[in-house]
């Protein structure tokens, strides 16, 4: 397989002054997400009269530091912090495999994009919502969370 100089592939992201002032410049862009976590609640299929349907379900990241003064793995208190996401999968092969088989407490990988949106809610408040829209998603376990002895 041919592979271009990875120079060569960043240089398609950045943009380029131009000699002239009125050139047409066209850059790309990027908008990936990449999470490692578990499954925060049974997925769920949702259907708009008229959309296609699209599987739900949260996603718990975490990241984890130490406190203090101390050298890394000795003493100090450790902090948690969980973020919690909300992924959306609308890819009908994918979006079915996920709502048969992600359960809450599975380990899974997900990729996708960020999407910035509104919706209006039940008591017509207008609302701001960030969502991941899965492009795969990668199982890592079947959900069963065993406790160590």
């Amino acid at each position: 397989m041919w592979r271009r100089p990875a120079w060569q592939v960043l240089r398609q992201f950045v943009r380029h002054d131009s000699d002239t002032v009125n050139s047409l410049v066209l850059e790309r862009s990027m908008n990936r997400v990449q999470l490692l976590g578990r499954v925060g609640q049974d997925p769920i299929m949702r259907q708009v009269e008229g959309k296609n349907p699209v599987t739900i379900f949260s996603l718990a990241t975490n990241e984890m530091w130490r406190t203090g003064d101390s050298e890394v793995g000795q003493g100090g208190d450790v902090s948690q912090k969980t973020t919690w996401h909300r992924i959306s999968v609308f890819r009908p092969g994918l979006r079915d495999v996920t709502y048969q088989y992600v359960r809450k407490g599975s380990r899974i990988f997900v990729e996708g994009k960020i999407d910035y949106g509104e919706y209006t809610d039940k008591n017509n408040v207008r609302r701001q919502a960030t969502t991941i829209i899965a492009d795969n998603v990668i199982f890592l376990s079947d959900g069963s969370v065993r406790e160590k002895v």
